[in-house]
């Protein structure tokens, strides 16, 4: 019995975890520390007065890391499959010598060696080598990116992202914080101020969350970027160092930290940020002697003097001219997104140029450019003759900028130019949905992706209806409106714009929004649309695609002309397959495309209380109705004949469902 207590003991003393301190500290400056107890500094990293600068600006090619000399526990134990939790805060500074050089930027980061094997000294934060040669040990980093690189689908040269031992990130967000009322406000992160970060990591969740705003203000209450994802759980061991690493070419960007707390047992310690430094650009004036002060003094007084007349004149014409043009009232700071000015945008269009032009509507042209900063957009020209309904267009457009979801098309920014609005959106390289399936194109799309179209599109429409604190009715939905990004993936435009028109007059409409084909029919007697009308437009293009042809083709005989009656009329025949694409023939099961036209009846039912919700759909089509009653009664129905027109199928029987599509 001692033996087999002392093999217990023994057994239970080696299989246990080993306890690892805690860590938590806080640094409010580094101006009295010790490198070797209190922090590592790797490679270029130094102490710069009361910050640490991460890069050498001498060399050409510079990187510099600096961590916590204790390793952080991230797992009880070799096997564990949950992860530890921490949080931590840090206020950093990025300024470059020249505004127009390339940016770089740093990061925070976990990683089990504090020299990465194979990571480049010029660039990728001296972490990585490139995307296609990721570095061997776990690593995980938190980036503050200043530079785009299109290459690694960078959105811009000013965001933050999550990247999992791979410089190309698994999500990206703009850089900037959410104020108290909601309202997204951005932050530029290469002009020396002080921002301040705040990383929670919740390894019971797989979830981080990232927060950053001005160091002068509170901590904001929603984060500027979350990702929930248990992949993280492979980029991280069970001990790991914590800190910071960047890197540059031959440019100067001096990136500093300059505090620091960090807790893996509770509440941060909070930094007092009242007395950090703040870094700005030296000027050179003070080299100068006074005598050449004096005499460029002088020569510009008397360059403005000489040109004053001339100016003021060409001012008061282009005063009269454009009174009303571009002057930002008070009321228009309160909305975001992005306010761009009109000559930022004539630039990015070639001036609106018609070679330019994507095309063409009832709300106006839409034209392709190229900002500045080499980020394609889009930019839908809308008039609006109501200039008393104008601060409460704006105030719908802040709302629809704050509306975010992968399968919408992002709204980046406004400009207002006497009664004309442009609206700034991300550019969809792959254009509409319609030009892939009708017009002849050159390459028909496949079931398969059309079926992900769907799928995507339905998931954005679901945001719009159950996923805001206010449901938005889209009021337009048509595959004109359903546009590609670079991955082919759909993406819902146009929503909400509908909406705003009922502010203003609206040229080229009538008081019921939408498009003929599209419209359900309860429309006709009850103006005001709803999201059961929406389900019913979605329905149509559900036809659409599966059928191949638009929703009226005038061109067909009588009976063929409208394609909701033409389908119905099959499946009341029991032909409902007869009604698909020619086109696609081959690449489907008969079963899944029958569910689908019957999909596509039953969100046209003519009694709206009949038709699904976008929930159900989307249950549908990425397969998750089997788990959900709701769904999978409504499959039920799709193959016992409760599909649009109240009566049953001739000839069908059985339940179908279409195939889940879990890659959504």
């Amino acid at each position: 019995m001692r033996l087999i207590t002392t093999a217990i003991l023994f057994l239970l003393h080696f299989l246990s975890p080993t306890p690892t301190l805690a860590l938590d500290f806080l640094f409010n400056s580094f101006s009295n520390i010790s490198n070797a107890t209190d922090v590592t500094l790797v490679n270029d990293a130094r102490f710069d007065g009361s910050a640490i600068r991460l890069t050498n600006d001498t060399v050409q090619y510079s990187l510099g890391r600096f961590f916590h000399p204790k390793k952080l526990a991230m797992r009880r134990s070799s096997n564990s499959t949950s992860l530890a939790n921490f949080s931590t805060s840090f206020v950093f500074s990025v300024l470059p010598q020249i505004a127009s050089s390339p940016g770089f930027g740093l990061c925070f980061v976990l990683s089990n060696s504090t020299s990465p094997p194979n990571a480049l000294a010029s660039q990728y934060f001296g972490l990585f080598t490139n995307a296609t040669d990721p570095v061997v040990a776990p690593l995980l980093a938190v980036e503050f990116d200043t530079g785009r690189n299109p290459e690694f689908n960078d959105p811009d040269g000013n965001h933050i992202g999550i990247d999992l031992n791979n410089i190309e990130s698994a999500i990206t967000k703009p850089a900037g914080y959410y104020n108290s009322t909601g309202v997204f406000v951005p932050i530029q992160m290469r002009t020396g101020q002080n921002v301040r970060t705040w990383i929670e990591f919740d390894g019971i969740n797989f979830e981080i969350n990232v927060t950053v705003a001005p160091a002068n203000l509170s901590r904001p209450s929603l984060p500027s970027l979350s990702f929930r994802d248990p992949r993280i759980a492979n980029y991280v061991s069970s001990e790991m160092f914590i800190g910071f690493s960047a890197s540059k070419t031959q440019w100067i960007e001096a990136q500093r930290v300059l505090a620091w707390s960090f807790s893996d047992t509770g509440a941060l310690k909070e930094i007092n940020v009242t007395n950090l430094p703040v870094f700005e650009l030296e000027s050179s004036s003070s080299s100068l002697s006074k005598g050449v002060i004096a005499g460029i003094t002088i020569g510009c007084v008397g360059f403005a003097v000489i040109s004053a007349s001339g100016l003021y004149l060409y001012w008061r014409k282009k005063k009269l001219e454009d009174e009303e043009d571009d002057e930002i009232e008070d009321w228009e700071m309160e909305y975001w997104p992005h306010r761009f000015s009109n000559e930022e945008l004539s630039e990015a269009t070639g001036g609106f140029s018609k070679d330019q032009l994507l095309g063409s509507g009832g709300f106006g042209k839409v034209y392709r450019g190229i900002l500045s900063n080499e980020t394609e957009i889009a930019v839908k020209c809308v008039s609006h003759d109501s200039k008393q309904g104008l601060r409460e267009f704006m105030a719908e457009i802040s709302s629809m900028g704050r509306l975010q979801h992968k399968n919408l098309v992002q709204l980046r920014g406004w400009c207002r130019k006497r009664n004309e609005l442009m609206l700034v959106y991300d550019y969809m390289p792959n254009g509409s949905l319609n030009r892939w399936i009708f017009d002849r194109p050159e390459k028909v799309m496949g079931w398969a992706q059309r079926r992900r179209v769907l799928a995507d599109v339905a998931e954005g429409l679901n945001y719009l209806h159950h996923g805001w604190d206010q449901m938005v009715v889209h009021r337009d939905i048509k595959s004109s409106n359903i546009l590609l990004d670079s991955e082919m993936r759909g993406r819902l435009g146009d929503f909400g714009l509908a909406k705003l028109y009922d502010h203003g007059e609206v040229p080229n409409t009538t008081r019921v929004v939408g498009t003929l084909g599209y419209l359900a029919p309860e429309l006709a007697t009850i103006a005001t649309p709803t999201a059961a009308s929406d389900v019913y437009s979605f329905g149509v293009v559900v036809l659409e695609v599966a059928c191949g042809r638009r929703p009226i083709e005038t061109e067909r005989a009588e009976e063929e002309a409208v394609l909701i009656d033409w389908v119905r009329e099959l499946y009341s025949k029991g032909r409902v397959r007869e009604a698909a694409d020619e086109r696609v023939e081959g690449e489907y099961e008969e079963e899944e495309m029958e569910a689908a036209l019957k999909l596509g009846l039953t969100c046209c039912h003519p009694d709206p209380q009949r038709r699904p919700s976008m929930k159900e759909i989307v249950a549908i089509l990425v397969g998750e109705a089997a788990s959900d009653p709701a769904p999978a009664t409504l499959l039920s129905e799709l193959a016992h004949g409760e599909s649009g027109n109240g009566g049953g199928s001739k000839g069908e029987s059985g339940e179908v469902a279409l195939q889940p599509q879990h890659s959504v």
